[in-house]
């Protein structure tokens, strides 16, 4: 099994090229399966989650090409992939592929719309709480479907000429289930407004290639989106915006090692509220052409509180990076996460390396340190992984992460571009 060796104590000099982000890329891989001809998708990151879905696809009969890597000059590369259902070869999506990755339980939405019926294994996913389906099951029941658990998986079956738009409120902010209803009503009869509907840029991102396809879709970006219903979509060639969570990881890097550092391929407007608390804490962030500067001064580091929220709150997604951040502050810190019940695995592994964070409830408080030690580490799921990544840059010594394949699922060529900045970062395979 692989690991990362770092030796910490380096500052980050260069350009971090950012790829295209996983959050937007499922959604729109999965939203082939809504018609006969042939979805592009330019910048798709090389991720084991994108090539575990690329599998899934194509037991539904998804017919998968990709023309390969292109390299730019900043270090970066682009990868198009085409993706063509003429038919669906098959309405189930089995557990020992579900299992493996949550999004892929999102095929239920267009696999209802097209083909009528859906059989798709209860999910999987990282361990970071429990996040029930309830809110996918009665979204679409909202839209005429018939739902039933049986064995470990949901059978879904469409009314007789198809869904049927709705009015459906969330009872509370589901980035999944808006992408799956966002998928489903697009085929639906008649017009669908979803309140309470998620409003991240992967959200919008959807939006906008399924009416590149045909759809009607109004108000993405807003808690109410209104789906206008089509007989059928076309294809279309889109391109899967820039990753805002690994901009944010890579800025809070910056931030807690010192350096300066252009973040290319990227948009500051993806994450508002996570750069204004990046610049509470000391670094200068600021927008350039084509991406974001971002210039940290290592033992200067303010502490800052945040909470966790949807869109356009505080990313959960960066809670566990900027709680890395924060064990070098100078004071005293707090970070309460409201998303998920699970999310505080990574503190006992940062507290390997040194840091003092005690929890009470939903809330870690960081009491900052003048230093950190490298020491050996397990990732315990996505985010948490890389945000021991962060604490082995800035520790004195070597830290060796464990169970890497966590990071592989999200950050793409983590090593190289960290080494590209002067990191001293190494993958060693046992």
């Amino acid at each position: 099994m692989d690991r990362i060796r770092i030796v910490g104590g380096n500052a980050l000099n260069g350009i971090i090229p950012i790829s295209g982000a996983k959050n937007a890329a499922l959604p729109l891989m999965i939203a082939s399966l809504l018609t006969s001809d042939t979805l592009t998708l330019e910048n798709v990151p090389h991720l084991a989650d994108v090539e575990g879905l690329i599998r899934i696809l194509g037991n539904h009969g998804v017919d998968i090409a990709v023309n390969g890597r292109r390299e730019h000059q900043d270090g970066s590369y682009s990868r198009t992939v085409h993706f063509t259902c003429r038919t669906v070869a098959d309405t189930t999506a089995p557990y020992e592929l579900v299992s493996k990755m949550r999004a892929s339980f999102w095929v239920i939405g267009p696999l209802l719309a097209r083909e009528g019926q859906a059989r798709v294994s209860l999910p999987g996913g990282c361990a970071i709480g429990t996040r029930p389906v309830d809110l996918f099951i009665e979204g679409l029941t909202a839209l005429g479907a018939e739902m039933e658990i049986d064995g470990g998986y949901i059978n879904a079956k469409a009314p007789k000429g198809g869904l049927i738009g709705a009015r459906y409120t969330f009872p509370k902010v589901s980035v999944g289930a808006t992408h799956v209803m966002l998928m489903a009503a697009s085929l639906a009869r008649g017009t669908t407004v979803i309140g309470n509907a998620a409003r991240e840029p992967e959200v919008v991102d959807l939006a906008n290639c399924l009416n590149a396809m045909g759809a009607k879709i109004s108000g993405a970006g807003t808690s109410s989106i209104t789906i206008e219903g089509v007989t059928s979509l076309s294809g279309a060639r889109h391109r899967v915006l820039p990753d805002r969570i690994e901009t944010g990881t890579y800025a809070m890097a910056v931030a807690m090692t010192g350096g300066d550092v252009t973040l290319s391929g990227t948009d500051i407007t993806l994450l508002d509220t996570a750069i204004e608390a990046i610049r509470r804490a000391g670094a200068e962030v600021s927008a350039v052409d084509g991406g974001i500067r971002v210039i940290g001064h290592g033992d200067a580091i303010r502490p800052v509180d945040i909470v966790t929220e949807p869109f356009p709150g505080f990313p959960t997604d960066l809670q566990a990076q900027f709680m890395g951040l924060m064990t070098r502050a100078n004071g005293v810190s707090h970070v309460t996460e409201t998303i998920f019940e699970n999310r505080f695995m990574h503190v006992q592994e940062l507290a390997r390396l040194g840091a003092k964070i005690t929890l009470s409830g939903q809330t870690a408080r960081i009491e900052g340190v003048t230093r950190l030690r490298g020491a050996p580490v397990m990732a315990t799921d996505l985010r948490a992984s890389v945000s021991l990544v962060i604490g082995g840059l800035a520790a004195e010594g070597e830290t060796m992460v464990s169970r890497v394949y966590h990071l592989d699922r999200g950050f793409e060529r983590l090593e190289e571009k960290l080494t590209r900045c002067g990191a001293i970062v190494e993958r060693i395979s046992d």
